[in-house]
């Protein structure tokens, strides 16, 4: 990694370093080299056309485009380098701004470009990175993107069709944050497509000048609230346990839950994630015949390697409303997260909860559910 580091310094520097850093892409696995070395490496090889170069570079970006971990609108990578990250100030948002800069510098049509500055942008947290290190990185990487993609101050309109129909329009003059939504009904969905299974595509049109982003979602409710698990990045489950006395909540072989009435209890909502998320938001529905009553300290379990990542304490934000618990974090790190809160069965019945879910609220694709219960307060 340090003479990967080496060979791009000199590189920025005007020496020709080419061919030696081709070597280095050559003579070990990319998977040792980890995304930051084969970054650097890949910047410096840009002064050589030569077979063996142009090779070496096909195979780097071939390696970053298997081994990025992707979202529907976000792509991040995971590496580590051991107990030596601290000694080469290693990171894996640093990774990504590295990466990042050596691909549109090697290939800027690549499409993880865009989802590698969503990644950044969402890793920051109160407007900035972990350390200084990722704030000059990731900085330097942004500033080429924008002088790369955006140097064009926008000034275009933006149509959309489905099939035939016209949807809708959104004027944009000028930099700006600002976000333009057009929806449209299921029902006026439903007329345009015609009949189930049939196809109309889908038209963006662009006119004028600067780059357009755009999301594309569909929104559904569904019939029943007794809905299996799901996930789609995110595996979440529930569970009720007695506060004072544990046979106040009990699970019958139907995996009903059955509480005794004036019991307290202890809902936990078990989050496991295998890479890090963005913006988190959990919400996990309760029982309408139960009052809650106070969150517990969260509780943090990561997978082998993850002792540098004990800062995350818990989670940045949590709600008890009167019919659900939430929490949240803009960053939410690989493992096993508990949100754990208190409640009291206050009204005897037998009640239908929906899922707990947990989702990115800014890319919701990116979400999972707990199955639906039943639970009966009985006296």
């Amino acid at each position: 990694m340090i003479r990967s580091y080496a060979l791009y310094v000199r590189g920025l520097a005007g020496q020709p370093v080419a061919e030696e850093a081709t070597r280095l892409l050559n003579d070990i696995p990319l998977s040792e080299l980890g995304p930051e070395s084969v970054g650097w490496l890949l910047h410096a090889s840009m002064g050589s056309n030569t077979p063996a170069t142009s090779i070496a570079k096909a195979a780097a970006l071939k390696w970053f485009e298997t081994h990025a971990t992707e979202t529907a609108g976000a792509a991040h990578f995971a590496f580590s380098y051991g107990d030596n990250d601290w000694f080469v100030l290693s990171s894996n948002r640093r990774a990504d701004a590295i990466v990042l800069d050596a691909i549109m510098l090697a290939q800027p049509k690549n499409d993880l470009i865009p989802k590698l500055v969503r990644g950044l942008l969402d890793g920051r947290r109160h407007g900035i990175w972990g350390n200084t290190q990722e704030n000059l990185w990731s900085l330097l990487a942004c500033e080429s993107y924008f002088r790369t993609f955006e140097r064009v101050t926008p000034d275009f309109v933006a149509r959309v069709w489905l099939g035939e129909t016209y949807a809708g329009s959104a004027a944009f003059k000028g930099r700006s944050a600002v976000r333009q939504q057009t929806t449209m009904p299921m029902s006026t969905l439903a007329k345009v497509i015609g009949k189930p299974g049939a196809i109309k595509p889908l038209i963006i049109g662009h006119e004028g000048v600067g780059r357009l982003y755009y999301r594309l979602g569909l929104k559904v409710v569904p019939e029943s609230l007794q809905l299996p698990a799901t996930d789609q990045g995110f595996h979440i489950q529930r569970e009720y346990t007695g506060v004072d006395n544990p046979t106040d909540v009990t699970r019958t072989p139907s995996g009903d839950w059955v509480i005794k009435a004036g019991a307290r209890v202890r809902v936990t909502v078990t989050v496991v994630v295998t890479t890090r998320r963005y913006h988190v938001a959990i919400t996990d529905p309760l029982p309408a015949g139960l009052e809650p009553e106070f969150t517990q300290p969260s509780r943090v379990q990561y997978p082998a390697g993850g002792w540098w990542r004990g800062w995350w304490s818990g989670w940045e934000h949590t709600n008890l409303r009167d019919d659900r618990g939430e929490a949240f974090t803009s960053l939410l790190w690989e493992g096993a997260h508990t949100f754990s809160y208190t409640a009291r069965a206050t009204t005897p019945g037998t009640f239908i909860v929906p899922p707990a879910k947990a989702e990115e609220m800014y890319a919701p694709e990116t979400f999972g559910r707990s199955a639906g219960i039943k639970v009966r307060v009985v006296e």
